[in-house]
């Protein structure tokens, strides 16, 4: 089996459910179904993923009539890099990237300073790309009109 440095399923779920959170309108509540429809992810699987997001503070949530989930303030601001390592924990490329694990090839490695560089440059590009501001870009136009009809189609360049 050949392995690949991808994120998991439920990292990728997991931005899809903050994007379609953060699209909602202020103060609207969106139902598991209805997220389970815009992420395309199996309802059991993606209530692991909101008990993630939960947890890390980026959504709150609400049993009961009424109830259902909401991007918090804190996940407003969030970025791609916090919201995934909400699911997924710390992202390292390599081993000897890892806080806590010695390397006895580190100081000597060539290859250890471009992994560094590698990593360096995935972190700033995750960093610097807001929930918010993606929602506000219009990129998941197409998950909001599954979740709620407040976008119009004809103002969705994503319909066709």
């Amino acid at each position: 089996m050949n392995s690949s440095m991808q994120l998991t399923r439920a990292a990728d779920y997991g931005v899809r459910v903050m994007m379609a959170l953060a699209s909602a309108p202020e103060g609207e509540r969106v139902s598991l179904p209805e997220l389970t429809k815009v992420t395309g992810a199996p309802e059991s699987f993606l209530s692991k993923v909101l008990q993630s997001l939960g947890k890390a503070a980026l959504i709150d949530s609400r049993r009961g009539q009424g109830g259902g989930f909401e991007i918090s303030s804190v996940g407003r601001g969030a970025s791609i890099l916090s919201v995934v390592e909400a699911i997924d924990g710390p992202i390292r490329l390599n081993v000897c990237l890892c806080e806590g694990k010695v390397c006895i090839r580190k100081a000597w490695c060539p290859a250890h300073p471009v992994w560094a560089q590698a990593q360096r440059a995935m972190f700033d590009v995750l960093a610097a790309t807001r929930i918010q501001d993606l929602a506000e870009q219009g990129a998941v136009n197409q998950f909001t009109t599954i979740v709620r009809p407040f976008i119009a189609p004809a103002a969705n360049p994503m319909a066709n």
